[in-house]
């Protein structure tokens, strides 16, 4: 039974991941185009839900939101949040 929460965890972990990577495109696009956005608390959200290392990865790749200091603090607290749940729950 332990290994199959591992995995959900994991593919869930995953799946938060790549919709944060590319909640961070699509808004960078839509900031070019000057579209509709993704709304800042959309973003941070998704990062504290397991999505935090796709949206660091995207916040670089994409030079998204990199110079808002809410973002350069908050995705890697986020990104924090998420390894220590993750050993703490998961692995223990």
């Amino acid at each position: 039974m332990k290994d199959v929460i591992y995995i959900l965890v994991i593919v869930y972990l995953l799946i938060m991941n790549l919709v944060g990577f590319i909640t961070m495109g699509i808004d960078k696009i839509k900031a070019r185009k000057r579209g509709w956005r993704i709304s800042e608390r959309t973003l941070i959200l998704i990062a504290f839900f397991g999505g935090a290392l796709g949206s660091f990865l995207g916040m670089k790749i994409f030079r998204h939101k990199t110079k808002h200091m809410k973002f350069v603090i908050l995705i890697p607290l986020a990104l924090l949040v998420n390894i220590l749940v993750f050993f703490v729950k998961v692995l223990t």
